[in-house]
């Protein structure tokens, strides 16, 4: 997906949007709670090992950008945040999130299941400004779509 990939970033690059990419992450040989993980850099990462969560220095880029934004919108974990230790990235990424919107620095928005699931998992999802269950239709609202859900309700 090589293209696509280049066609998203010339359209953000027109827009004048920066795509944020992990700069390290967590892996493993095995997707299984406590399996042996290590971090390593995304130009590193071994042959065979699985990449299933951001790493730390990733963590700290997105909590340095999120205190200076005034709007999240999250869709989607950052890892597989349903084991340990693959939820350490959307852990604290959640909880600093949390903890911006309850100062009040951040109008933070969140939809679709596994997003829910990760904030919670987090003990987040109360301090988000809003969570949504939906995912896709979610995204599409956003966007200002037409809903058949919706627009039926507005008939």
């Amino acid at each position: 997906m090589a293209d696509a990939a280049r066609e998203i970033m010339a359209a953000a690059e027109k827009a004048g949007c920066e795509i944020v990419l992990p700069v390290d992450a967590v892996v493993a040989g095995e997707f299984k709670e406590g399996a042996a993980a290590r971090t390593v850099a995304l130009d590193a990462v071994p042959a065979g090992a699985m990449i299933l969560d951001v790493g730390p220095r990733s963590v700290a880029g997105l909590n340095r950008r999120l205190a200076g934004c005034k709007t999240l919108v999250w869709n989607g974990p950052l890892g597989a945040f349903e084991i340990s230790p693959f939820d350490a990235g959307t852990n604290a990424v959640a909880r600093e999130a949390a903890r911006l919107t309850a100062a009040g620095s951040l109008l933070s928005v969140a939809g679709g299941g596994d997003t829910v699931a990760a904030l919670a998992r987090a003990g987040a999802g109360d301090g988000f400004t809003y969570v949504s269950t939906a995912g896709g239709a979610f995204l599409e609202w956003l966007e200002g779509k037409d809903l058949p859900g919706v627009a039926v309700l507005r008939t």
